[in-house]
């Protein structure tokens, strides 16, 4: 396994008071977070309804951080355009959301994007092997997706793992995020296997001290209790 970087946070803003969303935003901003994470559920792939392109417009005159914007949506391909021009700077997918994968990656790429996996829990990583030549990030679903809130699965450290070995191979930098039930106790085990993108909401937005909270995870994450 190739050494570990140091991980980045990025806070999921389902989380956040979306009736303050803006100033949420700048909060985690001026906390140190290193990116932005932006679920977006159509309430058909998974059991939610939560933002569109058009939030995502709003916000993004309000921050400079990276946007990370996973679309947890079928079908897919009509709206990359979409969040490309609304301002994202990655784009995840999910390998599950579709028959043509690969042609949706490309999609995302051709916009200037990077183009991300993303990979549920039930899913084989073997799933992800052929497209790992167009993608910037693998996204593991540690939670079934669609609600935040919900408790880490440790049954994914071993798909990590996989996946690290997997993206390794390819001689190129693909990171690996965990998404879901990441915390400061879980938070090093996903390091441990291979993951180098936290995505962080209720750890972080259900807070009071989103500073204390980021730097918490940053740390913890390779310092096991």
């Amino acid at each position: 396994m190739a050494a570990l970087k140091t991980p980045l946070i990025a806070p999921s803003v389902l989380s956040a008071d979306f009736s303050r969303m803006a100033d949420e935003v700048a909060a985690v901003e001026n906390a140190g977070a290193d990116w932005l994470h932006l679920d977006v559920m159509d309430g058909h792939f998974v059991p939610n309804l939560s933002m569109g392109p058009q939030l995502i417009k709003a916000l993004r005159p309000k921050s400079k951080l990276p946007f990370d914007v996973h679309l947890m949506i079928a079908p897919v391909d009509p709206y990359i355009e979409a969040f490309a021009k609304a301002g994202a700077d990655h784009i995840h997918l999910h390998v599950e959301a579709g028959p043509h994968t690969h042609r949706s990656l490309q999609h995302v790429r051709d916009h200037g994007v990077k183009p991300g996996i993303a990979i549920c829990p039930a899913t084989p990583p073997e799933a992800v092997g052929e497209v790992l030549d167009l993608v910037d990030m693998i996204l593991v679903m540690t939670v079934n997706p669609g609600f935040g809130g919900q408790k880490f699965l440790t049954s994914q450290l071993r798909k990590i793992e996989t996946l690290r070995r997997m993206a390794d191979a390819t001689g190129r930098d693909i990171r690996i995020g965990v998404d879901g039930g990441i915390t400061a106790q879980t938070a090093p085990l996903a390091v441990a296997a291979g993951a180098d993108v936290l995505i962080a909401g209720t750890s972080v937005y259900g807070q009071d001290d989103y500073a204390a909270a980021i730097s918490n995870l940053r740390i913890g994450a390779h310092n096991p209790a």
